[in-house]
């Protein structure tokens, strides 16, 4: 367990540090940034070291594991984060146990996450999902189309229970990540006239954090970086 809790010791500095050089970069406090660490398909005893190390915010995206996983670490007071692509059907069931949705693509999700807030009788926080993919390129990656994610916000908010902080985004596979992450910069300044204390930015992973940070990223998503090679899917 040692070895297990160094080594992620060693993959945090390493994140901590590229969010620090790149917030340097862009004239920005490496404080304006928060870590979430994308924890699935790693044991819960890792999710334990995690918060040992100092990490508050981690996120998953398959509901059944975080659901385990969560009442394994309840605990810790951590902040859960869903990530992953959401099923209408799923929506109530994911808001019973997520703080966050990072993942509101289209008004179908919204009764099952308002039913879902009004059963556990607190707000839940969403993001918008964005699509930063080139139109037309088929690649069947969740997310509301730029253009529309002003009035998805307005749907938002017009949802009771339903707090909406900002937005989320993948950049392509084989794009330019910074133009990517302009790009959602530009829709986060549409979702703040609709509402203005949405302010999160998620944008950046493993591989792409630095052109995330320095476009004005309040949130990255990072996994392999610091967690290291994934495990096998059970």
């Amino acid at each position: 367990m040692n070895d297990r809790r160094d080594e992620l010791a060693r993959g945090l500095a390493a994140v901590h540090e590229r969010i620090a050089r790149s917030c340097a970069t862009a004239g920005r406090p490496a404080e304006e940034v928060t870590l979430v660490v994308v924890t699935k398909f790693f044991p819960a005893s890792d999710v334990r070291l995690l918060h040992e190390l100092g990490v508050r915010h981690v996120a998953e995206n398959r509901h059944q594991e975080a659901v385990a996983k969560r009442e394994e670490c309840a605990d810790l007071g951590l902040t859960w984060h869903f990530v992953g692509g959401l099923q209408s059907n799923k929506a109530a069931a994911v808001g019973g146990w997520a703080d966050v949705v990072q993942s509101v693509d289209r008004p179908k999700l919204l009764p099952g996450l308002t039913r879902a807030a009004h059963e556990r009788d607190r707000p839940l926080d969403v993001l918008l999902q964005v699509s930063l993919d080139p139109p037309g390129s088929g690649t069947g990656r969740s997310g509301v189309a730029p253009a529309g994610a002003g009035a998805l916000a307005a749907a938002v908010q017009g949802a009771e229970g339903l707090r909406l902080r900002g937005v989320m985004g993948v950049a392509p596979l084989g794009g330019d990540p910074a133009e990517a992450f302009a790009l959602l910069a530009r829709v986060a300044g549409d979702v703040r006239t609709v509402e203005p204390a949405a302010t999160w930015v998620s944008a950046g992973m493993s591989g792409d954090l630095e052109a995330a940070v320095e476009a004005g990223a309040t949130h990255v998503r990072v996994g392999s970086a610091v967690l290291g090679n994934r495990p096998s899917r059970r």
